[in-house]
């Protein structure tokens, strides 16, 4: 093995510890519930994984000042209906997305918007999520009051 791989690093520093606290933290003021099933499913596999999620993922990243939350949820669900294959991820960024309050329009339109990018069928799966968590929550029909006047 090389040399360049005998120090590995820990989660455990005070430095990690703390990326973690503020990303827990910033976590539990969006999420509404969801994030804690998926840390804990990883604990007997992969608890650094859901070490960094929490503290890379919200620590470090969702935490910078740059884009407030309802910013960052709108570039989150682009992405990943753009990826594809991450619809129980996407299912919890609506669920997040409504928690920092946007709203289904605007949930939806989100995901309209990125048909066009990345295609219908990716745009598709990503509505029938929306549509599964917004009638979980009572919150069909969406009202479409944004489609082009003439």
């Amino acid at each position: 093995m090389s040399e360049h791989f005998d120090h590995v690093p820990t989660i455990d520093s005070d430095e990690d510890r703390a990326r973690y606290e503020r990303g827990l933290a910033v976590l539990q003021a969006i999420d509404g519930g969801s994030a804690p099933a998926v840390m804990d499913a990883l604990q007997d596999i992969a608890p650094a994984l859901a070490h960094h999620v929490v503290a890379y993922g919200f620590g470090d990243i969702y935490a910078r000042p740059g884009l407030d939350p309802k910013q960052r949820q709108l570039v989150t669900l682009g992405m990943l209906t753009a990826l594809g294959g991450c619809e129980p991820q996407l299912e919890v960024h609506v669920k997040t997305s409504l928690n920092v309050g946007l709203t289904t329009t605007e949930i939806v339109e989100a995901l309209i918007h990125a048909s066009g990018y990345c295609g219908f069928p990716k745009a598709l799966n990503a509505i029938f999520v929306a549509k599964k968590v917004f009638a979980e929550r009572g919150l069909l029909p969406v009202q479409d009051d944004l489609t082009p006047q003439e």
